[in-house]
Order: C-alpha cells, then structure tokens, then sequence
C-alpha cells in the first residue's frame, strides 16, 4: 500500500480533461452493456442528470452512432426528479434524459424509468415504493451512475440522509436550489421538494462510478475519499462499497493531500512551485511572517524533508519571500528599458497590444478593472473583447423599463419610427403574456444583448478605450436562448482566431476561472486557448511573443502561492473600479444567477482583492489596499 492509498479510502482515476474521463465511462458503460448482452441478458443501468453526464451521454450516443452500441437490451433507472414539475417542463430529468440520451439511441421507451414530477402527493409513497419493487423485481442495479453534489449529495439524498434511506420524496437543501438555480428563471422557481433513490438502494448497486468535473468539486471530494464516513456527507457512505470508482478530471483533485501536500505522502520533488506553496500554506496556518519561519515549525508541520533538502529554514524563507515579492508589479504591462524594468512582464516591445477577453460584458471591469486602467494610462493599446453577448443575465423588468424609455422618448420627440415602434410593442406584449417557463424570444435576447453592450460600451469609454478598440465577438455557442449552452464549436473557434490575428497582441488576458466546467467562462476560455494552439501550428510567428494572463472571476481568486503577477491598488484605484463596475447597472441590485452570495458584483470584487492584500501582508509584504492577480498560461 503508498502512502496515497492510506489517505484515499475510495479508488480514483484522474484524468487531464472531462472529455477523457467522459470517454472512460462511456467505454466501461458500453463494456457492460455488450457484456450483458453477449450472454441474453438485460444492463440494469442506474443513471444520473445534471451537467457532469452531458459529456458523457454525448459519448454514448456517439458510440451508438459510430461503433453500432446498442441499447435494446439497457433496462434504465433514473436518480431522482423534481417534486413537482410537468414531464415537459424544461428543467425536469424527463425532459432531460429524453434530450441528452433516450431519444438518441435504440432503447425501447418501455425500459426508462424515472420517478415521476407528476405522481399524486397522496399516492407518492407507494409510487416510491413500487419504484423500489420494480429495481428489485428485474434483478437490481449493475452499474449505478453517480454525480456529486458541492454538499456531497448523490442523488437528491441530502446531508444528513440516512444509510438506510429508499426511494422517497425529500425536502431540498437551500444551497442545493441556489446552486440549480441557474436551471430556473429564479430561486423562487426551483422546486422545494425532489424524488430520490435513497442511499441504501445505490450501496446495493454490483457496481458505482461516480463523475466529478470541476474545482468547485475539489474539497467534496477531498472529503468523500480522504475524510471520516460520515452521512453528513453522503458521498463517504461510498467507501463501504467493494466496487465504487471516482472517476474525476485535475480540476476536481486538486484538494485530494498528493496534490495539495504532496510533501505528506512520501517522496516530494521540491520544485520552487511546490516549496512556495508548502511555506506559503505553513505561515497562513500558523499565522506567522515567512521570515519568522523557524527550524521547528518546518519540522512539526512535515516539512523536515524540504530542511534536509534545501539547507536552514532562513534560506527557505528568503527564497520564497523574495518569490512573492517579485510577483508584486505596478506595470502589468511591462516597465519601458532603463526604467528598473519589471521582473514578470517584458520591459519591450514598449508600448504593448493588449487584448483582454471578457466573457460577459464586465467581467473586464469586475475582474481586472484596476489592471485594465493601469494598462491604458501607461500608454498601452489596450483592445477589449466581449466573447458573448451576456443576454441572459438581464432581467425581464429591466428590459421592460428600458422599453418603456424607449417609447416615451419617441413620443417626447415626436419621432415616427414605425419599425422601432413595432418591435416595442412585440416586445412588451411578449413580456406581458410571457410564463416562467418559456423561453425569450429572439427579439427579447437582442433587446437584453443591446443593453448589455451599451453599458459594456460606456465601460470601454470611462476607462479612456475608443469604439475601434472594442469588439463584440456574440459566440455562437452561447446564443441558445436558454441557460444551458452549446458545446464549443468551429465557429466560436473561427471568430476568435479572426480577431487574434487582426490585432496581434503582445498579451492576453482570459477569465481562468475553471469551476464549472461547463460553464460560459470555461468554454470561452477553451476557445481561447484552442484559438492560440491553431495559431501557433499554423506558423503565425507572433504568437511565440504573446503572453497569456489569467484572471479569476467574480466568485473566486487564485490561491496566493499560485500568483505569478500581483497588480496592487491604492484606494482611490479600488474606487475607480467600483465606479466602473456601476455602470452595469443591470447587473446590480438584483442579480439573476448570484449562487449563494448574496454581495454585489463589486461587493465580491472588493472583497476579494482586499483579501489578497491581506494574505500579502500576513506573510510579511507590504500592505496595500487591493490586489488583482494573474497567472500565466503556458502554451
């Protein structure tokens, strides 16, 4: 047994990307399909929704598709439902599993079962309890699929469900609606209640993978594999299973101890990454400078390895504090030669092309607005690239009011446009008339698009950027006119490309943020990065001297010992910024998709670049009042 293994009480695969974990599913699922069949008999599959199995259900239809999969002899058993929602209700697994898997292949309807949104409140207990009968009756489960929730739920089973627990009806936790909010038009449209398979019923299962994607899965799964079992916890209650399997992807490992502090599970390769993150980690945790560090404290927190390596504990702390300290630049761009040039950014070419790609419409103020400014009064040509349109995040009564300007302008004018005043008039009939359920209309998204590009606009102008320099790329894969997306796709790649080579810049900036990886910010950002790789093989020469910078959104920053580039801010700076992020005013008070922080967007950004400051100054930098932070992307 290694080390590892006395930490991770779960077996694990981890691969580099979702696609290649979604293709190992997919190959174990098919693997048991044909086994099953080679000897007539039924695949009792067990299967899970939500948005870790659209990639893999995507593989299997291609499979079916491509390689002659078939599914006629997969008897399909679903999770859970919401309580209550119509079958064709839009956010229903019904409708879900129909769209992502069902209708796709050659399963007969007769053998896909999912507990039912529409079962009468008075009869649901025995509907639950035939549900279990029906699992049993065809010979239990033989390969249970899972997701996990951010509170570690499967299923719908909640923290604090019982071992025991069956299929039954059960009351949804508050963070769990928050976090499937995004499905609704409002928290207050996400059902309270749901219909789930209970603990005991997926631990009799022959044998369980379970899918995560993601960093926001990183600490449940830390937890589920590495902690104590536990059913506050519900995703533990799998180590007492002989034949479970996590089956995640870097991003969702990346608080498992070999990863986190490898320096706990054996031999340790003390690059100067790793060193600065075991200190940076000690010092926070003992709440001390790093030039305080002592002999003693390297040696009581585990890091007596990194002593013998590396030499005193005095040595130690001056490498990495001077690590940290070369992180912290006021000239994000580089300082021009002879000026005590920078130690991050190249001091030439001086002044630089600057691209920064936004998804929404402000998260180039919300991010890195302090930067962005920084870069444009140092003299830099500074472009801005909006990769979607942000349609969705507007309000229908903001877009009400916004009509209702528009009308009475025109009639305070005396203006007879006779189209505007048309498509005004659809519009607020249209809205008038329009059920939570529906889906905006073409006009109503161009209308939300409009007004988030102006107010992107009006950013653009209070930082001193010109129209030429603002582009407003409207990405295919987003424009949906739903919550959920398209894939990335040729055209999103195409678009991207066309203007990387317009402008040619000497630096990039993207949104890193890699939580959701089905999220706008993560796709927006593979588009980036599949734009520069095609670039370089294709021999555009000035890609070998363009540097890409990371950001972090909204919800998120970089841990400090990840930090290659660190921004400061004075106050004034910090209020600057807060200015600039008012002017998206429909993104203020009320902000449709907020997750469980109820702050505004420049509250969080605030926030969190006041807590970089601080972390700074904790281990023993200069104190200052805000701090944005990059990373670079090596490609």
């Amino acid at each position: 047994m290694s080390t590892v293994d006395s930490f991770e009480k779960i077996p694990l695969r981890i691969f580099e990307t979702i696609d290649e974990g979604s293709k190992f599913l997919a190959m174990e699922i098919a693997e048991m399909i044909r086994s099953k069949s080679a000897k007539g008999e039924r695949c009792n599959l067990g299967l899970a929704t939500g948005s870790s199995p659209k990639t893999l259900y995507a593989e299997l239809v291609r499979m079916h598709r491509d390689e002659g999969l078939s599914f006629k002899y997969v008897v399909a058993f679903n999770l859970d439902e919401y309580y209550p929602i119509d079958n064709g209700a839009l956010q229903s697994y019904d409708r879900f599993m129909k769209y992502h898997l069902f209708d796709k292949v050659d399963i007969d309807p007769k053998n896909c079962h999912i507990p039912n949104g529409e079962w009468k409140k008075d009869h649901i207990k025995r509907d639950c309890a035939a549900y279990e009968e029906l699992i049993e009756k065809l010979g239990g489960i033989d390969l249970q699929i899972l997701g996990i929730g951010t509170n570690g739920h499967i299923g719908f089973n909640e923290p604090g469900s019982s071992l025991y627990s069956k299929t039954r009806l059960v009351p949804l936790e508050n963070s769990t609606r928050i976090n499937n909010a995004p499905d609704f038009p409002s928290i207050a449209d996400v059902p309270r209640l749901a219909i789930t398979v209970g603990i005991s019923t997926i631990l009799k299962a022959k044998r369980i993978l379970l899918m995560a994607w993601g960093q926001s899965k990183a600490s449940v799964i830390q937890k589920s594999v590495e902690g104590n079992l536990t059913e506050q916890i519900p995703a533990s209650l799998l180590q007492q299973h002989n034949d479970c399997l996590f089956v995640i992807d870097k991003l969702a490992a990346t608080d498992l101890t070999r990863f986190k502090s490898p320096w706990l599970t054996g031999d340790c390769e003390w690059s100067p990454l790793i060193m600065k993150k075991a200190v940076v980690n000690m010092a926070l945790k003992l709440g001390k400078p790093i030039l305080s560090l002592t002999n003693s404290d390297y040696n009581d927190n585990g890091l007596s390895d990194l002593l013998v390596e590396k030499g005193d504990a005095y040595e130690i702390n001056l490498q990495v504090f001077y690590l940290l300290r070369d992180s912290i630049t006021g000239w994000p761009g580089g300082k021009p030669s002879g000026a005590n040039p920078s130690l991050i950014e190249r001091p030439e070419p001086f002044p630089k092309r600057c691209l920064i790609f936004s998804p929404h419409p402000d998260d180039d103020i919300i991010s890195m607005g302090g930067t962005f400014m920084r870069l444009h009064d140092q003299g830099h040509n500074v472009h801005v690239a909006y990769q979607t349109s942000g349609n969705i995040a507007v309000t229908d009564e903001f877009v009400t009011r916004f009509v209702d300007f528009a009308v009475g302008f025109e009639e305070l004018s005396g203006i007879d446009s006779t189209k505007s005043s048309r498509v005004l008039t659809e519009a607020t009939a249209y809205l008038k008339n329009k059920r939570n359920s529906n889906m905006d209309s073409a006009e109503i998204r161009s209308i939300k698009g409009l007004i988030r590009r102006c107010e992107a606009k009006a950013t653009c102008h209070y930082v001193g950027i010109g129209d030429s320099k603002i582009h407003f790329l409207n990405l295919p894969f987003y424009e949906t006119g739903t919550i959920e997306k398209k894939p990335m796709g040729e055209r999103d790649v195409i678009i991207t490309m066309d203007l990387l080579k317009k402008i040619k810049p000497h630096q990039i900036y993207c949104a890193g943020d890699l939580a959701d990886p089905h999220g706008t910010h993560k796709i927006c950002l593979d588009i980036v990065f599949e734009s520069m790789r095609r670039l370089k093989s294709s021999g555009e020469n000035w890609v070998n001297d363009c540097w890409v910078w990371l950001y972090k959104g909204a919800w998120q920053e970089w841990d400090i010992s990840e930090i290659e580039m660190a921004i400061p801010m004075s106050p004034d700076q910090v209020l600057k910024k807060r200015y600039g992020i008012f002017i998206h005013q429909s993104q203020k008070d009320m902000v449709p998709f907020q997750g469980t922080d109820s702050r505004e967007f420049w509250q969080r950004a605030e926030d969190r670049n006041a807590n970089t400051a601080n972390l700074y100054a904790q281990l023993g930098l200069t104190k200052y009042a805000a701090i944005e932070a990059f990373v670079r992307w090596h490609y």
